[in-house]
């Protein structure tokens, strides 16, 4: 079972493997720089040797890096496309260089353009890209508030579709709650995920957020919870854990650190669903 947490590269990339290490987890996911500024990654060459070993070593992965939060593929702006293009581009060269085999994005807001229209622009910046060889690009489904597109299934199936680029996806289990996925049930799991395959297909899903909801189900509201203690709930996480198209998919958490809670509790709540 592939499971583990969003850990810090805070002193330098390569200490996310012992941070990884540290709440029990043997796969997860990083920012390579501040989320919330453009800023491309400065990572030097022997953090690069000490993240590639120590990850080998430990028998930590697959790791994924994700997007900058400012990034938006379904922009209709020029800037931004630009910007968003470049930001990629410089995630998934550092991917590469750090043998992480996934970059993970949200498709974005359309602001105005339309579904169509900002799956259209999504396409065409990935479409841009020089993804390496052995990288994989992921669109994260959305918890689909606004104009943002990914809350619905057809829109990740629309930017597979218009793409060359041979991309997958990584569920979100708040944000497809939130989207009005229903998975707080084991006939619900069985329904959503159906749904998913019919749309998407499970040969196409190669990660998962996994993380419980504050919220209601079709609320938009995206807000993580404790895995088991949301809305979502026990039933439903041991469900989603179990599911046959889950169990070899690897799974990182964004949960909360509150109530004396944080990611060594939430990964230990996971392994113990897991039947």
């Amino acid at each position: 079972m592939h499971v583990g947490a969003h850990v810090s590269v805070a002193g330098g990339v390569d200490n996310a493997v012992q941070r990884q290490l540290d709440v029990g987890g043997n796969c997860g996911q990083i920012f390579t720089t501040s989320p919330q500024v453009w800023q491309e990654p400065e990572i030097e060459d022997d953090e690069v040797d000490r993240f590639v070993d120590g990850s080998v070593e430990s028998s930590v992965g697959p790791w994924v890096i994700h997007s900058a939060y400012l990034v938006n593929l379904a922009t209709p702006k020029a800037d931004l496309q630009e910007k968003s293009r470049s930001s990629m581009q410089a995630e998934l060269d550092a991917a590469d260089r750090l043998g992480i085999d996934f970059v993970n994005v949200h498709l974005g807001a359309h602001t105005g353009a339309g579904v169509e229209g900002g799956l259209d622009n999504a396409a065409e910046i990935i479409d841009s890209l020089d993804i390496p060889d052995d990288v994989t690009l992921l669109i994260e489904s959305d918890a689909g508030s606004g104009t943002k597109l990914g809350g619905e299934f057809e829109h990740l199936a629309g930017v597979i579709d218009r793409t060359n680029a041979d991309i997958e996806v990584c569920l979100d289990t708040a944000h497809a709650f939130a989207a009005g996925y229903d998975l707080s049930t084991s006939d619900a799991v069985e329904q959503s995920l159906g749904e998913f395959d019919d749309v998407v297909g499970f040969d196409k899903l190669s990660y998962v957020h996994l993380n419980d909801s504050k919220h209601d189900c079709g609320t938009n509201k995206d807000e993580h919870a404790h895995i088991g203690e949301g809305e979502i709930g026990e039933a439903g996480m041991r469900a989603f854990i179990n599911h046959d198209a889950i169990r070899d998919v690897p799974l990182v958490l964004e949960t909360p650190t509150e109530n004396g809670k944080s990611y060594e509790w939430n990964i230990d709540r996971v392994q113990e669903l897991r039947d």
